[in-house]
This record gives structure tokens, C-alpha cells and sequence, in this order.
């Protein structure tokens, strides 16, 4: 049983790396699980503060995904539809085989956004790049700590790995 639920936690962890760059999966909270389930074995000791102080940080991360980016499209003046067009281009970005497609698609779809919001040619660049700027700056914050849970899962593994199998 330790070695599935390890299995599935580490599963989790990159699921959790995935979901820190594409948009519709919650990065952090599945790694947190990746790390929940690491400790649900019998080989591990349950650290319940460690399990409660990683949860509130993904959590906070998860939800500090949503305020960035519309602090960014506001600071430069942007629109719902400039942050709508964010996600729309990266998706498209990470689904169109174009190189650099993920640090395109957010910009090109942040632009597309403010023109169909009948923003004039400086406003919807100035807005595309701050809605841009707080996508990036999210996605980069997800990644950092979903790539800090995958180090943890694998020091806390390491230690304990002569138990688990």
C-alpha cells in the first residue's frame, strides 16, 4: 500500500508541475496532495504542521494566480477581455506547435482581447503587456512552489525509502 499511495503522490506532484503552467489544472494544491499522500504511508511519520503550513502556502498561491494577473491588467490600464485573452493565447500557445508559443500566446491573446474591447493600439499594448506581466509573474510564483513540493517529495522519499520498500 505505502509503495501505491507513493506511486500516486508523486503522480500528483507532476500533475501539480503541469497545472503550474496550464491554466485550468490547480498547480500547487495537487502537488500539496502528491505530498498528502507521501505521508498518508506507514513509513512516514505524520507532520501535520508541516502538511498544514505547505496546504495554506499552496493555497494562498492558488488564489494570489487569480489576483496578479487582474492587478497587472489594471495597473496598465487593461480590461476583463485583456485577461480573458491571456488564458484564450495560452492555451492556443501551449496546444500550437510554434516555438515559444506559451510566451506568445498570453501576450498575442492579452492583445486581441483589448482590440475586441475597442481599445485604441496603445492602450491594448500597454494592457496586453500588463495583463502579460501578471500572467507570467503567477505562472512563475506556481512553478517555484510546485518545483519546492517536488524537491520536498523527494527528500522526504529519499530518507524514508528503505522503509517504503
Amino acid at each position: 500500500m505505502d509503495i501505491l499511495l507513493t506511486v500516486f503522490g508523486f503522480l500528483f506532484i507532476c500533475f501539480g508541475l503541469i497545472g503550474s503552467i496550464v491554466p485550468v489544472l490547480p498547480g500547487p494544491p495537487l502537488s500539496w496532495i502528491g505530498l498528502l499522500l507521501l505521508h498518508l504511508t506507514d513509513a512516514i511519520p505524520n507532520d501535520w504542521l508541516f502538511l498544514t503550513v505547505t496546504l495554506l502556502i499552496a493555497l494562498a498561491v492558488f488564489a494570489l494566480d487569480y489576483i496578479i494577473p487582474a492587478i497587472g491588467t489594471k495597473k496598465f490600464g487593461g480590461s476583463k477581455a485583456g485577461m480573458i485573452g491571456t488564458s484564450i493565447g495560452l492555451i492556443v500557445g501551449i496546444i500550437a506547435p510554434i516555438p515559444f508559443g506559451i510566451i506568445i500566446g498570453p501576450f498575442v491573446g492579452a492583445l486581441i482581447g483589448e482590440y475586441t474591447n475597442k481599445a485604441d493600439s496603445a492602450t491594448a499594448i500597454k494592457a496586453a503587456f500588463g495583463s502579460f506581466l501578471g500572467f507570467i509573474t503567477g505562472t512563475f510564483l506556481k512553478f517555484i512552489v510546485a518545483v519546492i513540493y517536488l524537491g520536498l517529495f523527494i527528500k522526504i522519499f529519499w530518507d524514508y525509502k528503505s522503509i517504503i520498500f
